[in-house]
């Protein structure tokens, strides 16, 4: 039965005005959300510390109460923002109308072949297609995203072309939980085999013999991807060769293959430690070499060229160096240094050519791409003006030319593909993201600051908004963004779907915290682990120097964050609830020792490099000290907006559920707490092209009535 709340709920969004009793003082419906029932649970951990959780019990997502708590929660937040709806509406379409619908990718060329996806007017997939010899040739489409997609309320979607370019895997989920289903078709009658391969990692890796791929399975259980095996086309899947275990729970396994096309390789990593296995690409049946055993603390992958492995690492250097080996004496006792570790410049990537080494680094928090010529290790730069950008490399698939292709963006450049001729240096652009709606990136100002965190540590922040609305004054709302978990940079990116805030006078700001690895490899050892806090204590200094700077008004800051984001807004909210206006929560990673202590969780032990293993007690307590749900407390919260998916696979529903739940226990405010599911999706929402600008409307709209701008 739907409790009294659902249905109170549901009916004040129908008829909004019977509901608002209070009017003249609030312009949110006197209505009151669900009580969330409580259950006692009690959870010990081997250290004999005890814990009293009133809602595990919405772990199971096979309860109908638990499905009717969801939906009931949903019912409030339609209920509470439905006098936003037009503004959602209103956001919703600027967005989208900013959006090229017909458009397509910059071709990449790979032997005789140029391929390309695009997307069609109206539509929310990409169409995968290429071009046999000449871009003016007759178009070929591998496959329609959005025929595929029919029948499916969440689908994405990848190939994988073999290397006769004969044959494509066509790798799908339906569902969101990162169970990938391949299917193989053939690209000359368009016919699909009848092999079906399911509970994949996503990935397909295709031997040089055109009729074996390489695929991972995960444990259904923990969903982490422990098993390779082998598949031979035309066979049934359920007789496909097991060719190797990682016994490792802590490990996943992931697999590419080699720019050359004479290697597949196997890497087994976790956050602190990877090691990489090798496959002759032209020997399907033979087993895999190891170049180095797992080693804690030791980081490392591969590319091969000639008799040589090219290998990234981060052995005896924080910032990574390069080191080649023979590929007949792989392990380490071989590597000879090719680029040195340098203090100054972390190495995020590198790409082999024929002629050329290329090298994508941090220095400073900014990237720079160096270019070394193998011949006589002269070098040369790609150069960047702006003060915040984000350059990376692109597909470049072809080994012996001289042409390096990369992205570029930044706060106010949409995004952009250049190619770069390292002969001549001359640099061109190929495409940049056309944006509709009278767009002028001259109508907007980026700036890159330094904060002083409490240790001293100087954290970099990335600033814009429209010069005709910003008053560096303390009266302009704003929005501050970070991660800050698991060394992923967080770069100053161009989104065409942020000018609805900028063009309402919103700052939106980038906090490059500790966690991440904008300034180096340090910079993530000092945001993990036992010094996770820094993450935490770093964003609300970048918020007290953004208002003491007068970039943001004091009481218009506003903060997100997504996934272990999420974990941080639940940190701030608990550790500094009167610095924001309000605050929104995406697939938030909250319950973080429950989470840890539970194996059976998906991708639990993988992580326990990152939190802590909850085992050791030192560490235990840690987490427990800055868990969100663990921390909340009887005390005034800000303005918030949860979102889950149901489907999550990364940070299960139940974690943001429970939270949200505690916090309507214990806060003692009268502040919005609002806790959105999307019932058919997983940990990134919604993936078609338009239905995640709805996601992004309804949170702009949450941030823009809190901050009083109603249209």
């Amino acid at each position: 039965m739907k409790s009294l709340y659902y249905w109170m709920a549901f009916f004040c969004a129908l008829s909004i005005a019977g509901c608002n009793h209070e009017k003249e003082t609030s312009h949110y419906p006197n209505v009151q959300p669900q009580k969330a029932e409580k259950k006692t649970f009690e959870i010990v951990s081997r250290h004999g510390h005890k814990r009293v959780d009133d809602y595990y019990w919405m772990k199971n997502r096979e309860d109908s109460a638990v499905i009717q708590y969801l939906k009931a929660e949903n019912a409030y937040v339609d209920t509470m923002l439905s006098h936003t709806k037009p503004l959602q509406e209103k956001l919703f379409n600027e967005m989208k109308g900013r959006i090229k619908e017909k458009d397509e990718s910059v071709p990449y060329k790979l032997d005789d072949y140029y391929y390309y996806t695009r997307y069609e007017e109206g539509y929310e997939y990409p169409v995968f297609c290429r071009k046999k010899s000449s871009l003016d040739a007759a178009e070929e489409i591998i496959a329609n995203g959005n025929e595929l997609s029919k029948g499916h309320n969440f689908f994405d979607i990848d190939i994988e072309v073999s290397p006769d370019h004969n044959l494509t895997s066509i790798i799908v989920d339906t569902v969101g939980r990162r169970f990938y289903t391949i299917t193989i078709k053939d690209l000359k009658t368009d016919k699909v085999y009848t092999d079906k391969i399911g509970g994949t990692e996503g990935e397909a890796v295709w031997f040089n013999d055109n009729k074996t791929i390489l695929y991972v399975k995960a444990d259904p259980k923990t969903l982490i991807g422990n098993k390779v095996y082998r598949h031979t086309l035309g066979t049934n899947p359920s007789s496909d060769e097991l060719i190797y275990t990682e016994k490792d729970s802590t490990l996943e396994c992931f697999i590419y293959k080699s720019k050359s096309e004479k290697y597949i390789f196997i890497t087994s990593g976790r956050t602190d430690a990877q090691a990489v296995q090798f496959i002759p690409a032209d020997q399907p049946k033979s087993k895999p070499g190891i170049i180095e055993p797992l080693q804690a603390n030791i980081k490392y992958s591969v590319d091969h060229a000639g008799d040589r492995f090219y290998i990234l690492t981060n052995l005896d250097a924080p910032n990574y160096r390069i080191v080649e080996t023979p590929v007949t004496k792989p392990g380490k006792a071989n590597w000879k240094d090719l680029i040195p570790h340098n203090e100054k410049a972390f190495i995020e990537d590198m790409e082999l050519f024929k002629d050329n080494l290329l090298l994508q680094e941090t220095v400073e928090g900014l990237t720079k791409i160096r270019i070394i010529r193998w011949s006589d290790k002269s070098e040369q730069s790609i150069e960047f003006e702006e003060a915040a950008y984000d350059a990376s490399l692109s597909a470049n698939p072809e080994f012996n030319t001289s042409i390096i292709r990369y992205n570029y963006q930044s706060l106010t450049t949409p995004s952009s593909v250049y190619d770069y001729d390292a002969n001549t240096r001359e640099k061109k652009l190929l495409k940049q993201q056309e944006v509709l709606g009278g767009f002028d990136r001259n109508n907007y100002q980026a700036e890159r600051v330094m904060a002083k965190a409490s240790d001293g540590a100087l954290v970099p922040i990335s600033i814009v908004y429209r010069k005709d609305l910003f008053k560096k004054d303390g009266t302009n709302p704003g929005l501050q963004y970070a991660y800050g978990s698991y060394g992923y940079s967080t770069v100053p990116f161009f989104s065409s779907s942020r000018l609805s805030l900028l063009d309402r006078g919103f700052v939106y700001t980038i906090a490059h915290i500790r966690g991440g690895q904008e300034m180096g490899g340090k910079w993530y050892e000092d945001g993990k682990m036992l010094k996770k806090k820094n993450t935490f204590t770093d964003f609300i200094d970048c918020s007290e120097y953004l208002v003491q700077n007068k970039y943001i008004a004091k009481d218009k800051l506003f903060a997100n964050g997504g996934s272990a984001g999420g974990l941080l807004m639940g940190a701030i909210t608990n550790i500094r609830p009167d610095l924001y206006k309000g605050v929104i929560a995406e697939v938030p990673f909250v319950d973080v020792i429950t989470t840890m202590m539970d194996e059976t969780i998906p991708l639990t032990t993988f992580e326990w490099k990152e939190w802590g293993n909850p085992n050791v007690k030192e560490e235990y307590d840690y987490m427990l000290s800055y868990s969100p749900y663990d921390n909340v407390e009887k005390k005034n919260y800000p303005n918030l907006l949860v979102t889950t998916g149901l489907h999550d696979s990364q940070v299960q529903y139940w974690e943001p559920a429970k939270w949200v739940a505690k916090l309507r226990e214990f806060k003692t405010d009268k502040n919005l707490l609002l806790f959105k599911t999307n019932m058919s999706a997983g940990h990134g929402g919604s993936y078609g092209r338009f239905q995640a600008l709805k996601d992004e409307a309804l949170v702009d709209a949450f941030m823009l009535d809190l901050a009083g701008i109603q249209e």
